[in-house]
């Protein structure tokens, strides 16, 4: 490749950044402002519809044009957007004649990755699963930096101790549900199996120590992580008598709802959580089951109030 060739690319690549003033792009390719003017009309020969803009706040962009230009990402963006097509295959999205165009262009994407990012997302794609889809759920985001999630998955692969700000943990899975990231992981410190949120890791760090690994807690992961979630992983916990067999409510329900112990033939009783009491009430308003809350306190007197408007509405 030429180096009038690799200027061209590198002038492409920045132009579908943003627009750019001439000065701003001769000085980034350290060109001179007559050879960016030939770059700009090469870059039009070739079918890129860059449009010059006058004025104090005008400069160079890259327009629409009748076909797509290569497209051009830096290590970040590109392991980010790897990551994100092989999540949606993962995930299955659910549209008509969709599902084979991701294949394809993840199977594009990863054939031109350098090595070293081909090994980051191979790393982030083993190491995780993807959690059931909760339709309508309310529960916020929980944002998890890229280079967490890079540095946690290479710990996986490489069965190295983590060294978080919650403990000490050898690492064995990333569970993404819910645009929320969990890691599974056996805590050395309590001597027990966690799924911890990611998001709550403010430092996470790849010790020089590896581990064997130990026999997991569930074959299935993913279920281990929602009754984790269901049982202690939300900010409001509630206990509820369901007047209905237990088999009727765990096939009502998504696991992510909560943990069903039976009681009787007739009864059981409903483990749950959220982050939100309005969460939980809308949760046992979808059982359409009789049912008691138990505790705590503050769901009882919310479900009264939402008895009271409900009554009001229908009064005649």
């Amino acid at each position: 490749m030429t180096s009038t060739t690799t200027r061209v690319l590198r002038l492409l690549s920045l132009l579908q950044d943003r627009t750019y003033t001439g000065r701003e792009l001769a000085q980034r390719l350290n060109i001179t402002d007559r050879t960016l003017r030939q770059d700009i009309a090469r870059l039009r020969e070739l079918g890129y519809p860059v449009h010059a803009e006058r004025g104090a706040v005008g400069g160079y962009r890259l327009g629409q044009g009748k076909t797509m230009p290569p497209l051009l990402l830096d290590d970040d963006e590109a392991v980010a957007v790897a990551v994100a097509i092989g999540l949606a295959e993962d995930g299955s999205t659910g549209i008509a004649d969709i599902d084979e165009n991701v294949a394809r262009a993840l199977a594009k994407l990863e054939r031109i990755l350098p090595i070293r990012l081909q090994r980051k997302v191979t790393a982030l794609r083993t190491a995780t699963e993807i959690g059931p889809a909760v339709t309508g759920s309310r529960e916020p985001d929980a944002p998890v930096p890229a280079q967490t999630l890079a540095t946690i998955a290479s710990a996986i692969r490489g069965t190295r101790i983590l060294d978080a700000d919650t403990g000490v943990v050898e690492p064995y899975r990333l569970i993404n549900w819910q645009r929320r990231w969990y890691l599974v992981a056996y805590d050395l410190e309590r001597h027990c199996w966690r799924a911890i949120p990611v998001a709550g890791l403010a430092q996470v760090t790849t010790t020089s120590r590896s581990f064997a690994a130990r026999a997991l807690p569930d074959d299935d992961l993913v279920a281990f992580v929602l009754r984790e979630i269901a049982t202690a992983g939300w900010r409001v916990h509630a206990r509820v008598t369901v007047l209905a067999p237990a088999e009727t409510v765990i096939a009502r329900i998504n696991p992510t709802v909560g943990v069903v112990e039976p009681v009787d033939g007739d009864s059981c009783v409903l483990y749950t959580g959220a982050d939100t009491l309005e969460t939980i009430a809308i949760y046992l308003s979808m059982l359409m089951m009789d049912f008691r809350v138990d505790s705590p306190p503050e769901l009882v007197e919310h479900i009264r109030i939402l008895g009271r408007r409900y009554r009001a509405a229908v009064a005649p």
